[in-house]
């Protein structure tokens, strides 16, 4: 497997434990990247269980095909390693042929080789083309497209909506009257107009000061946010009963969508409780958690990149 593909897993004891994992079922990792959770579920599997894993990088589904491989027995699951997006779960799991699921893990964002590979463009700390796709092969729409293109305005409510960046406003029009001396082709680039944008006092405290742009124009080029919930939907309906969905987020972005969604199937009675009978017809297909699981201590120390994510789960009931 490459270095770049070394992929450390957050919240792994947890999700292992909160998955009611059985060695015959059928276990969907929607974010498959370097297979830190899959390998580990998949040796809990046997020849009787099925794993697919789903991931849209290439790169990835290779790293990940090798380490799987490893951490199986030779009387272990079948595994389907398809290429995609979680968004279009649907016809990823008619491609696999499998009835039913009784695990399905959502670990979200972008993984940690994509924001380590300069030629990504994910990362403000490294000078790289402006890119942040997912799937190069597929996506058309770059950051450096938006940036380049969109309005003043447009670029304001992507950068409000999807970081909560109090600059917001301020940012935009730096880039439009940046662009107006010439291109914004790299990150390099972005990341200096976003220093000049924020004022100095402002730039001292709350991390990099790029770091809430950059995710706001990630989501925007990968549409996250109505991907997330389309993948979520298609799980639910595949979930068997008694099946888990399993959804670690990292900002609260991703958090709303998850619980809304859980939400959704997890609605009881709402009529008052001198009826004799139900009319709101109300029929939960969820049962899930009122509260995340966080990571502890020990592992933050381990690996910070685990510190901001929240782990929900939810359990088909019928």
């Amino acid at each position: 497997m490459t270095n770049e593909y070394r992929h450390t897993p957050v919240l792994l004891a947890e999700c292992l434990e909160q998955s009611h994992l059985k060695p015959q079922h059928t276990f969907v990792d929607c974010t498959l990247g370097g297979a830190g959770h899959s390998s580990e579920f998949a040796a809990r599997l046997d020849d009787r269980g099925i794993l697919i894993g789903i991931d849209q990088d290439q790169m990835a589904l290779e790293a990940a095909g090798s380490r799987i491989a490893a951490m199986s027995s030779e009387h272990g699951p079948r595994v389907e390693l398809l290429r995609g997006n979680f968004g279009n779960l649907d016809d990823l799991l008619l491609k696999a042929q499998v009835p039913g699921v009784d695990v399905f893990l959502f670990d979200l964002g972008v993984s940690s080789p994509q924001l380590d590979l300069p030629s990504r463009g994910f990362s403000f700390k490294e000078d790289s083309p402006l890119d942040m796709r997912m799937d190069p092969g597929t996506q058309t729409i770059t950051a450096a497209e938006l940036v380049n293109t969109l309005t003043a305005a447009e670029l304001t409510r992507i950068i409000r909506d999807y970081s909560d960046e109090k600059w917001a406003s301020r940012i935009a029009q730096f880039i439009v009257d940046a662009r107006a001396r010439g291109p914004i082709t790299t990150s390099g680039q972005l990341v200096e107009i976003i220093k000049d944008a924020i004022p100095a006092s402002a730039r001292r405290a709350g991390g990099h000061p790029a770091k809430r742009t950059f995710q706001a124009l990630r989501i925007e080029v990968n549409s996250e946010l109505a991907v997330l919930r389309r993948g979520l939907e298609a799980a639910v309906r595949w979930l068997n009963p008694k099946g888990r969905i399993l959804v670690i987020s990292y900002h609260s972005l991703e958090d709303k969508v998850v619980k809304e969604v859980f939400s959704k199937y997890s609605q009881t009675c709402t009529c008052p409780p001198d009826l004799p009978v139900c009319v709101c017809g109300a029929n939960p297909l969820l049962k899930a958690g009122r509260k995340p699981i966080l990571p502890t201590l020990e592992e933050v120390e381990r690996n910070t990149r685990s510190r901001s994510a929240k782990l929900r789960v939810a359990e088909k009931i019928r």
